[in-house]
């Protein structure tokens, strides 16, 4: 006897294949974008959610990266904006829940890292699209929906900041 079974993917099927792929890049990204593990966990649940509402309009599923990451770098934007009109209150050490954040200790340990932080959130994740992706100016700006010619000169500014507050630190200044 001869199976010929024939798997239809459902719409959810399709969509948790493809988000499936990228957890783990949207995960890092918004780790880099927010610096800290928890609010990159909240946002990439909420990038998936924003994903999956607006699932229908994406016309080709090959264009699937693009169109999540920007979905994720528009989460962090927004997440980045609220934290400046949310007062945080720290929690007495003896509450709460103790163990380490990868995304805070990666950016503790690595000089460049720690550069990164004097970038605002558009020239945070147009430098790491750029250098950790090694996305082209072009596909940079497909993801971020802006133009190829403001990827080139906000990446500019980014490179010069980040030049800038190396030497700063840098005993001295450069050499």
């Amino acid at each position: 006897m001869i199976s010929t079974e024939v798997r239809v993917y459902s719409r959810a099927d399709a969509f948790g294949q493809l988000v499936d792929g990228q957890l783990n890049d949207a995960y890092r990204l918004a780790g880099y974008i927010l610096g800290n593990a928890p609010d990159a966990e909240d946002a990439v649940q909420e990038a998936i959610v924003r994903g999956w509402q607006a699932w229908g309009g994406l016309r080709e599923a090959e264009r699937f990266e693009p169109w999540f990451d920007r979905i994720v770098v528009n989460v962090c934007r927004d997440r980045l904006r609220r934290r400046r009109t949310i007062r945080f209150v720290e929690l007495d050490e003896g509450i709460g829940v103790h163990g380490t954040d990868p995304f805070a200790a990666a950016l503790a340990r690595v000089e460049v890292d720690r550069l990164v932080g004097v970038l605002d959130a558009e020239q945070r994740a147009i430098v790491l699209l750029r250098f950790w992706r090694d996305l082209q100016v072009d596909e940079i700006a497909v993801r971020l929906g802006i133009p190829a010619g403001t990827v080139k000169s906000k990446l500019h500014y980014a490179l010069r900041a980040l030049r800038e507050a190396a030497e700063r630190q840098t005993p001295g200044g450069a050499q």
